[in-house]
């Protein structure tokens, strides 16, 4: 995992399962496990150092966002193909399988997402709130503006397969360009 950050802290060492994708830029401090071909994307930090931080199977998180907890009080807890778009701040919270949280979001401390909720793009999910199962929640602070069809979660469920699949598309191309310095020239 050339140019990805992974540190512990105070003994607790992140557990990254070998099929799991984490892209350079990374940063990975702590108490954090990351299951089975998960992927995070470029410049995303993890830290769990005063609290844990699981993301489970399929799960991922995209490029820029931030996964912190709560001192001793919450956890960051991201089921199985879960959905988190660019930028998103994840914090102290509890997200359900099939969960999706939108490009900038944030979701604060003790709230928690049922399995396939969403919250929307730039939406501020305030500390304690639920989404619940199926919902979508938007706006600044978030609220329930409608449940989602059927095939929005379908929609969901196939974007998290091209996540996996472009994951693994990812790692292949690192691997074979080996490591570049910068300034250099690709042909």
């Amino acid at each position: 995992m050339d140019g990805v950050t992974i540190l512990p802290f105070e003994g607790a060492r992140p557990a990254i399962d070998a099929t799991a994708f984490v892209a350079p830029g990374t940063r990975i401090i702590g108490d954090v496990r990351i299951g089975a071909e998960a992927s995070i994307w470029y410049n995303c930090v993890l830290r769990g150092d005063v609290d844990a931080i699981a993301i489970g199977p399929r799960s991922n998180i995209q490029d820029g966002s931030v996964v912190h907890v709560t001192t001793k009080r919450w956890s960051t807890v991201i089921g199985a193909d879960c959905l988190i778009g660019h930028l998103a701040m994840i914090h102290g919270c509890t997200l359900h399988d099939r969960s999706f949280v939108g490009l900038g979001a944030i979701v604060m401390d003790g709230c928690e997402i049922a399995e396939d909720g969403m919250l929307a793009a730039g939406a501020l999910l305030t500390p304690g709130k639920r989404i619940g199962a199926g919902q979508m929640w938007a706006g600044r602070p978030a609220k329930h503006v409608r449940d989602l069809t059927p095939e929005e979660m379908a929609h969901h469920r196939d974007g998290v397969a091209r996540y996996v699949a472009l994951a693994r598309r990812h790692r292949a191309e690192i691997a074979a360009a080996g490591p570049v310095s910068a300034g250099s020239r690709l042909p």
